[in-house]
C-alpha cells in the first residue's frame, strides 16, 4: 500500500461527517449494526469506509465491502477514496461491478454493486473475509439493494453474528431500518450545506402526462427552453435531470449551440464520458443525467439543476406478461435530492419544471421496488436461501402475494423451482448466473441449440434492449451490434462474453443438467391439460442465410427467435393479418407500420408494452418464428382437449389444440361431454338472458307474482326477479331439462313457467296459498274477472278496469296485504283515474271524472252516488232489456 506521505489528509479533514464517526465507531462496536443519515457531500460514501476499514484514522484494519445501487457510482466511489488515499483503483480500495472487476491482493476495500453483492452471498452465505458491509444510497429501495439487506441480517443472526453492518443514506427512513437491523442506533451527521433557490418554471401551456415510456414532446422542449434560461440567467454548470436515456438524446439534439459542452451521462453512458462528467472542467457544462446523479455521485462546478420532476419506476402487468419501466413524476424526496445537488460546493439555484401548487400533490417518496416490479428474480433468490415465500426475511416492505404468486409460475415454467416452491439443481444454476430467470433459462438452453457464443450473444441482446435505431428485429440487431462500434455494441460485446463464458461453466455440483428441448417440427406429446416433456434438443437445417460467422448452424432469424422465444414463451405469437398478432398470454400485439416483419406469421416477441387504454401491445423488438419452434420454447402452454362454449349465439363444441390463447387447430367434436355443454348453456343464458326460454304469458305472469310476493312477504317465497340469481339456483329449477339440452333450440323448448313452478315452496305447504295470496285474477262487482298485472314498474300490483264495473265497491282490493293501485278505465277503455284509496275517489276525485265522462260517453249511466249504484258492463238501453 502506498505510504500515508500520499493521503490527501486536508480533503479527509473538510469533510464534515469526520464529526459523527467517533459516535458511528461506538454504535458499530456496541450493537454491530447501525444507521446514517448524512446530507450529500458530507464525505458518508468515502471518508466513513476509509474510517471504518483503518486505512485513515488509526483505527483496527478491517476488510469493508460497500455496496452501490449502480455501477457508475460504484465506480465513482472507488476512484474518489483511492484519490483520497494517493493510490490507484485496486490498491487499497478497489471496485467490481457485473463484466469488471479491478481489486488487488492488497484490497481492504471493495466497492461493489448491490446486484454483485446479491451473487456473492449466494456463492458464499458466510461472506468470509468480510467484516462489515456499508449498504449506501439505501433510500433509493431497488430491490437487490432490500434482499440484500435481508440476507445479511439473516447471516449476522445464524452465521455470522460479529459481521457489521451500516445502512447509510443522505433521505431515509431511518427508524425502519433501524427496526429491521434489530433496534440499531441511528448516528446523523450535520452537513455544510450552501442555500439553494427554488425558481418555478412550469410550461406555459398544458402537456400530457406521461404514460409507458411515454414523455410528451412539448416537455423536454420545455426542459431545453428552461436549460437555455439557466445558462442566460446563472452562472456554472448545469445539471439536468431527465427521466431515460432517449429523453437525454432528444433534449441534447434541442440544445445545439449553446455556449457549453453537453455532457450525457446515464448508466449505458462509455467510461470515459461518465469520468468527463465527474472531473473538473475549466469550461462551462451542461450535463444531462438520468437519477444516477441524484446521490453518490458528486458532480463539480454543478451550481443550477434543471429538474424535469421525472423519473422511471419498474412496473409489470401480471396478467399479460409484460413487464417495463413506466415514466412517473418524481418524488418530493427526489427533488429534494435533485435540488441539493446545486448547493454541493456553492450557493445553486434549481429550476424545477412544474407548478409549485402541483409539489405538494407530488409522492412523498419513491414507491419500493418490492411493491411494484417484477418479483421472478427475487423469488428465485429468496428461494435459493432456503425461504420460497420471502416470510422469513427481515424486509421493509414485504412482497405483494399477486406478485410473488405470479413469480411463482415463471420459475415453474422455466424448471427453476420444484412444485413445493424448493430450487432445483437447474434453478440453482440458474441464479448464479446474475440474470433474470427467463433469461437464464434462454442462455442455458439456448446453449444447448446453438453453443455458449451464440445465445450468450442474443441473451445479451435481451437484458439490455438495444437502441431504437437498431430496429425492431432481433436477428438485424444482432447482426448490427456484431458489426458495430457504437458504446452500445461496445457494451454488448463485453455482457456476452461474460455470459458465454458462464454458460460453457460446468456446473460445479455437476446437478444442473439442461433438460432437453423438443425436435423442432414435432408437436409436444401432451396429455390433455398437462405440462409437456421435452424429449430431443432442436434440429436446424445448416443451410440458409444469415448465419453468424463460424457458427455452422442455424441461421440468424431462427436461432434469434428461438432464444427470445426461450426467453419469453408466453409472447410466442401467431399473426392475425396487417401486423396484428395474437401472443400466447392472450394479449394481442401490434408491430409499426415500417418493420418488416409484418407479413410473418410467427413472431417471438421480445420487447413490448401496451399504452393506456389499448387492448394490443406495441411490438419494440421481436424475432421471426415458425410454430415448431414456438412449440419447442412454449411447450408448457401446450394444451389438447374438447372446448365446449356459447359463441355467436349457439353452443360450439370441438376439440383444439392451443399454444396458450392460440388455436392451432380444431375439428368439431360430435358427441361432447354433458357436463361441459350445460356449463356453456348456461353461459349463453347468462350471456343472452333467460328469453333463451320459452316464456307464454302465464310464464311471465307466474314470475311477477311470484316476484311480488318475494318483495312483499320474503322467505320461503323465491327471489325470481334477477336472471343471475335463477342461474345460480339452476339445479333446483331447470333440471333434467337442462342437461338434456344440446343446442340453443333445445332451450327454447324449455317452458319456463313449468320450471318456475319446481322453486314454490312445496315443502312447507306454502305453494297451496298462490292463488289466495297473490290471486291471477280478482273478481270485481260486475262479476268480470279481471288479470292482476304484477310486473308493475313501481311495484304495487294494478287492476286495470272499467269504473263502472266497479260502482258499489267501497274498499280497495287488496293482495297479500296490500291494496292494489286501480287503474280506472273509460267505457273505451282508455285511462280515466288512478287511485290506491276507493273510498276517498267515490268521495271526491269521481264528481270531476263523471262531469267529463258524461259528456263522452252519455249513452252510459253515471250514478251520482256509485258507491250504492249497481256495477255494470253496459250501455244504459242494454240495461233496460
Amino acid at each position: 500500500m502506498t505510504g500515508q506521505r500520499a493521503v490527501r489528509t486536508a480533503d479527509l479533514d473538510s469533510l464534515p461527517v469526520r464529526e459523527a464517526l467517533p459516535a458511528l465507531v461506538s454504535a458499530l462496536d456496541a450493537h454491530g449494526a447501525a444507521v446514517l443519515c448524512a446530507p450529500p457531500g458530507t464525505g458518508k460514501t468515502t471518508l466513513v469506509p476509509l474510517v471504518l476499514a483503518g486505512l485513515v484514522g488509526g483505527g483496527p484494519r478491517r476488510r469493508v465491502v460497500v455496496a452501490e445501487p449502480r455501477r457508475i457510482a460504484a465506480r465513482a466511489a472507488a476512484r474518489r477514496m483511492a484519490w483520497l488515499l494517493g493510490e490507484q483503483v485496486g490498491a487499497s480500495v478497489g471496485f467490481t461491478v457485473r463484466g469488471e472487476r479491478v481489486v488487488g491482493p492488497s484490497t481492504v476495500i471493495e466497492v461493489v454493486t448491490t446486484g454483485v453483492l446479491l451473487q456473492r452471498l449466494q456463492r458464499d452465505q458466510e461472506l468470509s473475509g468480510t467484516d462489515l458491509v456499508i449498504l449506501d444510497e439505501c433510500h433509493e429501495r431497488h430491490l437487490d439493494a432490500d434482499t440484500v439487506a435481508a440476507f445479511l441480517l439473516d447471516v449476522r443472526e445464524t452465521l455470522r453474528p460479529e459481521l457489521r453492518l451500516l445502512a447509510a443514506s443522505a433521505t431515509t427512513d431511518a427508524a425502519g431500518w433501524a427496526r429491521v437491523l434489530g433496534g440499531a442506533p441511528v448516528v446523523e451527521a450535520a452537513g455544510v450545506s450552501y442555500p439553494v433557490e427554488t425558481v418555478w418554471a412550469p410550461p406555459a401551456r398544458p402537456v400530457r402526462p406521461p404514460h409507458g415510456m411515454r414523455v410528451d414532446p412539448a416537455q423536454l422542449t420545455h426542459v431545453a427552453s428552461v436549460v437555455r434560461r439557466a445558462l442566460a440567467e446563472r452562472s456554472g454548470d448545469v445539471l439536468c435531470f431527465l427521466p431515460g436515456v432517449g429523453e437525454i438524446a432528444r433534449v441534447a439534439g434541442q440544445l445545439g449551440g449553446v455556449d457549453a459542452e453537453v455532457l450525457q451521462i446515464h448508466g449505458r453512458a462509455p467510461a470515459a464520458v461518465q469520468d468527463a462528467a465527474l472531473s473538473p472542467a475549466a469550461h462551462r457544462r451542461v450535463i444531462l443525467s438520468t437519477a444516477v446523479a441524484e446521490s453518490s455521485l458528486t458532480v463539480p462546478g454543478v451550481r443550477i439543476v434543471v429538474d424535469s420532476g421525472l423519473a422511471r419506476e419498474p412496473r409489470v402487468d401480471h396478467a399479460r406478461g409484460l413487464g417495463a419501466l413506466a415514466t412517473v413524476r418524481a418524488s418530493r424526496a427526489a427533488g429534494r435530492q435533485r435540488a441539493g445537488r446545486a448547493g454541493r460546493e456553492a450557493p445553486g439555484t434549481v429550476y424545477r419544471c412544474w407548478a409549485e401548487a402541483e409539489d405538494g400533490r407530488l409522492p412523498a417518496y419513491p414507491a419500493p421496488e418490492i411493491r411494484i416490479a417484477d418479483l421472478a428474480q427475487f423469488a428465485l433468490q429468496a428461494a435459493c436461501w432456503g425461504d420460497p415465500d420471502a416470510t422469513g426475511l427481515a424486509l421493509l416492505d414485504p412482497p405483494p402475494a399477486g406478485a410473488m404468486a405470479a413469480a411463482r409460475e415463471v420459475l415453474l415454467a422455466v424448471g427453476a423451482v420444484s412444485t413445493a416452491g424448493r430450487p432445483t439443481p437447474r434453478g440453482l444454476r440458474m441464479a448464479r448466473l446474475g440474470l433474470h430467470p427467463r433469461l437464464a433459462r434462454a442462455l442455458l438452453d439456448g446453449s444447448a441449440a446453438l453453443g455458449p457464443r451464440r445465445a450468450a450473444e442474443l441473451v445479451a441482446l435481451l437484458s439490455e434492449e438495444p437502441p431504437r435505431e437498431y430496429g425492431d428485429d432481433l436477428a438485424a440487431a444482432w447482426r448490427r451490434a456484431r458489426a458495430g462500434g457504437d458504446p452500445y455494441a461496445s457494451r454488448w460485446r463485453a455482457e456476452a462474453k461474460r455470459l458465454e463464458r458462464a454458460a460453457a461453466e460446468r456446473d460445479p455440483a455437476g446437478l444442473s443438467p439442461t433438460p432437453p428441448l423438443p425436435e423442432t417440427g414435432a408437436s409436444p406429446r401432451t396429455p390433455a391439460g398437462g405440462i409437456s416433456r421435452d424429449p430431443a434438443p432442436p434440429a436446424f437445417e445448416e443451410r440458409g442465410p444469415g448465419r453468424s460467422p463460424g457458427s455452422g448452424a442455424a441461421p440468424d432469424d431462427a436461432a434469434a427467435g428461438l432464444v427470445a422465444a426461450l426467453a419469453f414463451p408466453e409472447r410466442v405469437a401467431r399473426a392475425k393479418g396487417q401486423g396484428a398478432f395474437l401472443m400466447a398470454s392472450g394479449t394481442g400485439a401490434e408491430l409499426g407500420e415500417g418493420s418488416g416483419m409484418r407479413s410473418a406469421p410467427w413472431l417471438a416477441v421480445a420487447v413490448a408494452d401496451r399504452p393506456p387504454h389499448s387492448a394490443s401491445a406495441r411490438v419494440r423488438l421481436a424475432a421471426l418464428l415458425d410454430e415448431d419452434t414456438a412449440r419447442t420454447a412454449a411447450g408448457h402452454l401446450f394444451r389438447e382437449g374438447e372446448e365446449v362454449h356459447w359463441e355467436d349465439g349457439d353452443l360450439v363444441a370441438r376439440r383444439v389444440t392451443r399454444l396458450g390463447a392460440i388455436e392451432l387447430a380444431a375439428r368439431p367434436l360430435r358427441d361432447p361431454d354433458r357436463a361441459l355443454v350445460r356449463a356453456a348453456l348456461l353461459d349463453g343464458l347468462r350471456t343472452e338472458g333467460l328469453g333463451l326460454l320459452r316464456w307464454t304469458p302465464d310464464s311471465q305472469a307466474l314470475r311477477a307474482r311470484l316476484g311480488f310476493l318475494h318483495r312483499t312477504l320474503g322467505p320461503p317465497w323465491p327471489d325470481v326477479a334477477d336472471d343471475g340469481e335463477l342461474l345460480e339456483r339452476a339445479d333446483d329449477w331447470l333440471e333434467p331439462e337442462l342437461s338434456r339440452a344440446r343446442r340453443r333450440g333445445d332451450l327454447a323448448r324449455i317452458e319456463a313457467g313449468q320450471a318456475l313452478n319446481r322453486l314454490l315452496p312445496w315443502a312447507t305447504g306454502e305453494a297451496a296459498r298462490l292463488d289466495e295470496l297473490a290471486p291471477e285474477r280478482i273478481e270485481v262487482p260486475s262479476g268480470s274477472r279481471i288479470r292482476v298485472d304484477y310486473a308493475a314498474e313501481h311495484g304495487q300490483p294494478v287492476l286495470a278496469v272499467k269504473l263502472q264495473e266497479l260502482f258499489g265497491l267501497a274498499e280497495t282490493p287488496r293482495v297479500a296485504g296490500v291494496p292494489v293501485l286501480v287503474h280506472l278505465l273509460s267505457p273505451a277503455g282508455r285511462p280515466a283515474a288512478v287511485t290506491a284509496d276507493l273510498a276517498s275517489f267515490w268521495q271526491g276525485g269521481y264528481r270531476a271524472v263523471r262531469a267529463e265522462l258524461r259528456g263522452r260517453y252519455p249513452k252510459h249511466p253515471w250514478p251520482e252516488d256509485p258507491a250504492t249504484a249497481e256495477p255494470t258492463r253496459h250501455t244504459n238501453a242494454r240495461l233496460k232489456r
